[in-house]
């Protein structure tokens, strides 16, 4: 098994610590809970072996557990595959095409972007995802997917079996009144089963049920959204990317056509680029297939297209109070705690810096300080040639 693979690997030893998190621990849980539950609750509404029918039941059962941790573990562990540090391309004139990281002092190649949480540059991301607490990208694209389309069928196997479970035992111990519902637990069944159905399993079955439930909507909504970029063959960051390409040349009447340069044009072409039966996506990581019209670049260059105009369309602020980042500013009013904050950008102070601060530690400039600033160093440097 790849995830097994990299467990092994001595120096990818410290993957591991990406269990200690709240997202996998959280996933882990439900999915522990609803497999031994629902293995329970089989031995006691359908015997495995006694039927045909509950020896399949019981082993779909136990095939859906193991299908749901290979590939959650393949998409922890594998990873969705890194930009090496300091990269650059091939020939260097090429460099003008692409963004420049300052973090992993080397270039972004298309379709990567740089993730604040894993601090690296991530081939073809899609998302950073805290439920495996590490990116969706191009290396394990597949088995993410995987895992949102079997979580939902296996937790709808659960419910069913959850549903089944409380019928067949709760049914000879309902009674019902003119105005009231009676269920007694105490009561002997016709036929009793290996393992008692008390009061506790009633109510673990229950609460199994709800997350059966639940993890069946969030996840299945999931892979749905997953599975439409991925026909296209986009990820959710390049399906917003394009999207502001269209804001940007209706806005700038520029007369552009914009063409998203990785759809290949047939649905089946596109969902090859991830599902293969290797497991193994198609390509390095770098270079891509593109459309016919389109280059390797024609993204990158539409990034820096949307770069330069977000820096046209900025507001700069000045500071008039200082902030020392406090999580609680009582000292800055009730009404930080009721406003949004200011922003989230890395360009306070122009240092890279990230974090939010308080409304009232900042006025907005009604003035460009980078177009003054440079009037100002031209006028004085006239003054000097005049001297």
């Amino acid at each position: 098994m790849n995830f097994l693979t990299a467990l092994v690997t001595f120096e990818n030893l410290h993957e591991v610590r990406r269990l200690c998190h709240w997202g996998p621990v959280i996933a882990l849980t439900v999915i522990a809970v609803c497999s031994s539950m629902a293995i329970l609750d089989s031995i006691i509404w359908y015997w495995p072996l006694d039927t045909t029918g509950g020896s399949f039941n019981f082993i779909m059962l136990i095939n859906w557990s193991v299908l749901i941790l290979y590939n959650y573990f393949n998409a922890m562990f594998v990873g969705p595959g890194y930009i090496p540090l300091g990269w650059k391309p091939e020939k260097e004139e090429d460099t003008k095409y692409l963004q420049f990281c300052r973090m992993c002092q080397g270039y972004k190649a298309p379709r990567s972007h740089h993730c604040r949480k894993c601090n690296r540059c991530v081939m073809k991301m899609d998302h950073h995802c805290p439920w495996i607490n590490n990116c969706c990208g191009h290396q394990n694209h597949a088995y993410f997917t995987s895992f949102l389309l079997l979580a939902p069928l296996g937790c709808s196997h659960a419910a069913f079996i959850f549903i089944m479970t409380m019928y067949t035992q709760l049914y000879e111990r309902i009674s019902f009144g003119w105005s009231t519902v009676k269920i007694d637990m105490s009561a002997v069944r016709r036929f009793q089963p290996i393992m008692p159905f008390s009061v506790p399993a009633f109510a673990a079955t229950l609460f199994a049920l709800g997350l059966a439930l639940g993890t069946t909507i969030a996840v299945g909504m999931l892979f749905f959204i997953q599975m439409k970029v991925i026909l296209r063959n986009k990820t959710s960051v390049e399906a917003w990317i394009e999207e502001k390409a269209k804001d940007r040349i209706q806005y700038y009447q520029t007369g552009e056509e914009f063409i998203f340069p990785y759809d290949l044009g047939r649905r089946w072409e596109n969902f090859k680029q991830v599902f293969t039966w290797s497991g193994s996506p198609e390509g390095d990581g770098i270079q891509w297939p593109i459309h016919a019209k389109c280059h390797q670049h024609t993204l990158t260059i539409e990034q820096l297209k949307q770069k330069a105009d977000k820096r046209v369309r900025s507001i700069q602020y000045r500071v008039v109070e200082d902030y020392n980042g406090a999580c609680c500013p009582l000292s800055k009013g009730l009404n930080t705690f009721f406003r949004t904050p200011c922003t989230e950008e890395p360009r306070i102070a122009g240092a890279r810096l990230r974090g939010w601060f308080p409304r009232r530690c900042v006025e907005k400039c009604h003035y460009d300080t980078a177009v003054t600033s440079a009037m100002t160093s031209e006028t004085s440097s006239e003054e000097k040639k005049v001297k």
